[in-house]
């Protein structure tokens, strides 16, 4: 079962990314401290099939459809879980992607701010639809969905690399702002996350090029994330704000 953190046990937490991969994989976990779990994102059926799932375990569970880069969306969902499970206790930042590579000369205006709204506007637009509950709630904790190309220039788009550092900027300008109301901020960065989507993108000799790349040897898997996630928004973390914690198997060493 892994680490026990009892505080968590009765909180409310909201997973962006909920459907699958990392997302799926930290709302089980949050499942399994026993709290009440909310997962969004725009597959209805994959989203369905999770809440299906934690609710079978006898976890209170939604899953919403809403699309991180729509305001209103996000603020029907905040109202809707907040009359189902009540005040958000934590919110897990999770949406975003898209961080393949394309060779800048080759980017397009499209893509690029493509890949800028689906990861810091989407992050930003998050935080603003379910920081109010947070506040009303007394303190909290935040985590959003940074990369290691957020912290360190590699394969991925500039678009992306850029995108995850104005997460890591965000989080750290949002941590200052709010820990005298109680509520704390930090991101992860993770590196290559062996997820659904990686697996169908990456041959069998480039998931182990990848894996390689990492100190540890291997790819990351979405409960190492998951365990990080939980460990940020529990007590057990209590001194802790506007700090981004690398879970990249030794990627990036400071």
């Amino acid at each position: 079962m892994g680490v026990r953190y009892p505080d968590l046990d009765g909180k409310v937490v909201v997973i962006t990314g909920g459907s699958r991969g990392i997302g799926a994989g930290t709302a089980r976990a949050f499942a399994r401290q026993g709290a009440a779990v909310a997962v969004l994102g725009r597959d209805r059926a994959a989203l369905t099939a999770v809440a299906e799932e934690l609710r079978a375990g006898g976890t209170q569970a939604l899953g919403l459809v809403a699309d991180c880069t729509d305001a209103a969306a996000l603020g029907s969902a905040a109202e809707r879980i907040e009359q189902d499970l009540g005040p958000v206790d934590v919110l897990a930042a999770f949406a975003g992607g898209d961080g393949y590579p394309v060779p800048t000369v080759r980017e397009t205006e499209e893509h690029w701010r493509s890949v800028l709204d689906g990861n810091l506007t989407a992050t930003f637009l998050t935080v603003r639809a379910f920081l109010p509950g947070v506040l009303a709630r007394g303190g909290g904790s935040v985590v959003t969905m940074a990369s290691t190309a957020g912290r360190l220039p590699s394969g991925a788009s500039a678009a992306y690399a850029a995108a995850k550092a104005g997460v890591l900027m965000y989080t750290r300008h949002l941590a200052l702002e709010l820990a005298g109301a109680g509520v704390r901020v930090n991101a992860l960065a993770p590196g290559a996350v062996r997820t659904e989507r990686t697996a169908a993108v990456m041959p069998p000799e480039v998931r182990a090029a990848v894996a390689a790349a990492h100190p540890l040897g291997r790819l990351g898997e979405p409960e190492d994330i998951a365990s990080a996630t939980l460990f940020l928004a529990s007590g057990a973390s209590s001194w802790i704000t506007g700090q981004t914690l690398d879970v990249s198997g030794g990627r990036v060493i400071v």
